[in-house]
């Protein structure tokens, strides 16, 4: 499975953005989705996943209550909707593809496919 994540930009803070992951050469089936983030000098985080069966979504403190995950069936695309950006959300976006078990959703080992990386600039 090959992921193509777009949608990266640069917004102001309190604006918002989204993010597409799509999938060629195989669908999202029996995988979860997640997205990552890696801001500059720091190390790659979890930011939230989804259980493409089933829709069971997984959060990170940091973005509760501003951003969203969801998918598309017909489109195989995961959606990561960013609102209320802060100058900290300021990082490379990557989307992820794997089966991780329920305590691993946050572990990026537990994804097997990534994708390239889309970069989101959040100005103050």
């Amino acid at each position: 499975v090959q992921l193509q994540a777009s949608g990266g930009g640069l917004v102001q803070a309190g604006g918002s953005l989204r993010l597409s992951c799509a999938a060629s050469g195989g669908t999202f089936s029996g995988y979860s989705v997640g997205w990552f983030r890696q801001a500059p000098g720091k190390e790659r985080e979890f930011v939230l996943s989804i259980r493409w069966s089933g829709g069971n979504t997984a959060y990170s403190d940091s973005v509760k209550g501003r951003f969203t995950i969801s998918r598309d069936y017909a489109k195989n695309t995961v959606y990561l909707q960013m609102n209320m950006l802060k100058p900290e959300d300021t990082a490379v976006y990557y989307c992820a593809a794997g089966r991780p078990i329920s305590s691993t959703y946050h572990n990026e080992r537990a994804y097997n496919y990534w994708g390239q990386g889309t970069l989101v600039t959040v100005s103050s």
